[in-house]
């Protein structure tokens, strides 16, 4: 997927007023890409390093990763802090544009349980 100058993905509409649809299609084009809500959902229970964000998310690679979360960040829905230490310290969290997306993230980790995924599905580590 491409992105701007600015680090965004680039918006498949100018202005999203074209329909009633069209808010959803706006939301979604923020948190698309495999990694992302899970990334979300994860900094839901507070601030992570990279290291654990990838721990959590399982098979991303380190590259997809790191991509998806400057997406979210430049989409304004994470802050990254970075320590001045060696080995790099890098922490990830939801800003309050991310905070609002939590209900969303519960409702759809909801809809998952209940549809989406086999009876014995375990919580995340981060919520047991």
């Amino acid at each position: 997927m491409d992105t701007n100058s600015n680090g965004r993905t680039p918006s498949r509409f100018e202005r999203y007023d074209c329909s009633a649809g069209c808010p959803v299609e706006a939301a979604l084009e923020q948190i698309s890409g495999k990694w992302k809500g899970l990334a979300l959902y994860h900094l839901s229970s507070g601030v992570k390093r990279f290291s654990e964000l990838k721990r959590l998310s399982g098979a991303v690679t380190q590259r997809t990763l790191t991509k998806q979360l400057r997406e979210l960040e430049a989409d304004g829905l994470i802050s990254r802090k970075v320590y001045p230490v060696v080995p790099p310290k890098v922490e990830y969290a939801l800003t309050a544009k991310g905070v609002a997306l939590v209900p969303v993230l519960e409702a759809l980790r909801a809809w998952g349980l209940s549809y989406a995924t086999p009876g014995d599905c375990a919580p995340p580590e981060d919520q047991q």
